[in-house]
């Protein structure tokens, strides 16, 4: 296949080349190359390369240098810009840390002022408890001792009885009610 597509494009060469050759603008040369037209034609490659370069210096250079200025200043003011923007975004971001910072601060010292309050009512209710069993407890134990005072005069009242009449009916004879109450006066002296 490649062979084929070579063949073709040599026979396609050849047959140009043949029909420029056979052409009269060939045979008669080219008027470009023909050497007693190279003055003119130098003349007027100078002027043709004044007028270029003239036209370049002052209308086409200025014109992209003034494109290549504009467009620097406008990638400077951006990039001016981004820098103002980025230090007040910095400095919106200091701020939020710091009102940030602040609000825990306050809240952590609202915190300590609320248990400080609530230790602070603990402790006056406890103490204010404390005191109210204290009262409590005093009287308490008066009422204990006086009961005690009176189940202990009963009781002495009663055990004289008792023990009077367990002698009288041991012995059959009713013991004196003095030698009674001094054998149990004795008796509870011991045991205290």
């Amino acid at each position: 296949m490649r062979i084929l597509n070579s063949t073709i494009a040599v026979s396609t060469l050849a047959t140009l080349a043949a029909t420029v050759v056979a052409s009269p603008a060939f045979a008669a040369g080219l008027p470009q190359l023909d050497p007693k037209n190279f003055s003119s034609q130098l003349i007027w490659l100078t002027i043709t390369f004044v007028v270029l370069y003239a036209l370049m210096a002052k209308v086409a250079l200025p014109r992209i240098g003034e494109v290549l200025e504009e467009r620097q200043n406008k990638i400077d003011d951006n990039l001016a810009k981004a820098e103002e923007l980025k230090s007040q975004s910095d400095a919106a971001a200091q701020a939020y840390e710091t009102s940030l910072s602040d609000a825990r601060a306050k809240a952590h010292d609202a915190i300590r002022e609320v248990k400080d309050k609530a230790y602070a009512e603990a402790a006056q209710r406890q103490s204010a408890l404390n005191a109210d069993l204290q009262t409590k407890i005093a009287s308490a134990e008066q009422a204990i001792s006086k009961a005690r005072d009176a189940a202990m005069s009963g009781i002495t009242d009663v055990a004289t009885d008792v023990a009077a009449s367990a002698v009288e009916k041991l012995i059959g004879e009713a013991p004196k009610d003095a030698a009674v109450t001094s054998a149990i006066d004795a008796a509870l002296k011991d045991r205290a």
